[in-house]
């Protein structure tokens, strides 16, 4: 018994110097900020389109879905209009592909973005690519997708919608 008197102390102290694992977020919580940066170093953020509903999509060059799904996003940037709705597609690849990708897709309205450091990667618990997000006029994730096909393709728009019906929040 005199043992586990001092067993208590002891984990609490271990559990508090070891690292922090982030929980990986998902539908209602708060979307982080971070995301990626621009070819000339400027931050992407989620911040940045207060109001609107945000689509981010994380994707490489070598995934053939991701490369079908680019101009859909881009639809859906044009539909939703400029007011209410901002695709995000961040490369995760390094800076000279995306240098290289982003003078292919330069006619497109969406924001291109990548991830040198990939603190936008981990923030959103990418583990595989395509990885989709969803987040409201509210900052708060309404979905997130995660590997997937053509299959899921009416289930995103789905939530695209919602999000866009949803008015913005009052402050």
């Amino acid at each position: 018994m005199h043992f586990f008197r001092h067993l208590l102390p002891l984990t609490l102290l271990l559990a508090l110097s070891l690292p922090a694992h982030a929980a990986i977020p998902g539908a209602g919580d708060m979307a982080p900020d971070v995301l990626g940066k621009t070819l000339d170093g400027k931050a992407v953020k989620v911040s940045d389109h207060a109001g609107k509903v945000v689509v981010v999509s994380f994707w490489a060059t070598w995934c053939a879905y991701c490369l079908k799904e680019l101009p859909i996003l881009e639809g859906v940037q044009k539909l939703g209009g400029a007011a209410n709705v901002q695709v995000i597609a961040v490369n995760t690849e390094d800076r000279d592909m995306f240098r290289h990708v982003s003078r292919e897709l330069k006619k497109m309205t969406l924001k291109l973005a990548y991830d040198p450091d990939k603190a936008g990667a981990q923030a959103y618990g990418v583990k595989g690519i395509p990885h989709l997000v969803i987040i409201g006029r509210d900052g708060k994730i309404v979905e997130v997708y995660r590997g997937y096909s053509e299959a899921s393709l009416d289930g995103i728009v789905a939530s695209i919608n919602l999000a866009i019906a949803t008015p913005a929040p009052a402050n």
